[in-house]
């Protein structure tokens, strides 16, 4: 298998990171979307990142597609419940981990367009979207210990991924000075090695 990526994508960290709990061997080739002679459309039309393409050629793509197959390929540390409802929470808690991160990206992409392009409500609206549902992660993470059920799961990974990228993209954000709960979890989870080893860089 070969996984397609940056090492500045919150989305690319993340299959990264499924892919080393549950020791699935690949080979990396860096590349971005954003340049112009860039080989990812060839195997996502949608021109993202990240990519795995399996041995047959098969090219799998959004993170949270490959996170399945690479949790069901290896029997090592299940980071998706096989329990109905429990899956279902440990989704919920990535969709809102990556809702943060298309969020950022929007306000992100629309702050570096020429000031007379640029939507200052646009970006107003994506930064309200973050703060919210970091606040809601807070909020729910009081008085657990992981994200979902009584282990760590992928949705755990999730959020590590999205503030990991926040701390990232958004040094002066300071998320955490008023979320105790969510700042407990990410420091725990930096700790890790999994996220040790895939901090994100230019």
């Amino acid at each position: 298998m070969k996984l397609i990526g940056t090492f500045t994508s919150p989305f690319v960290r993340k299959v990264r990171v499924v892919a080393a709990e549950k020791r699935v061997e690949y080979a990396w080739e860096e590349d971005s979307p954003w340049k112009a002679d860039s080989g990812v459309p060839a195997h996502n039309p949608l021109g993202k990142v990240p990519v795995l393409v399996l041995e047959d050629g098969t090219a799998l793509f959004d993170s949270r597609v490959i996170a399945e197959f690479l949790d069901s390929v290896s029997p090592i540390a299940k980071l998706i419940p096989a329990d109905h409802r429990e899956r279902i929470e440990v989704r919920r808690w990535e969709a809102l981990a990556d809702g943060v991160l298309d969020a950022g990206i929007g306000s992100r992409l629309e702050s570096q367009r020429p000031a007379h392009e640029r939507s200052a409500a646009w970006i107003q609206r994506n930064d309200a979207k973050v703060l919210r549902a970091l606040d809601a992660m807070n909020a729910q993470l009081d008085g657990r210990t992981w994200c979902a059920g009584n282990g760590y799961t992928l949705a755990d990974i999730a959020v590590g991924c999205c503030v990991g990228w926040l701390d990232f993209r958004f040094p002066a954000l300071g998320w955490r000075a008023e979320r105790p709960h969510l700042e407990r979890l990410a420091a725990k989870l930096a700790e890790r090695q999994t996220f040790v080893d895939t901090v994100p860089h230019e």
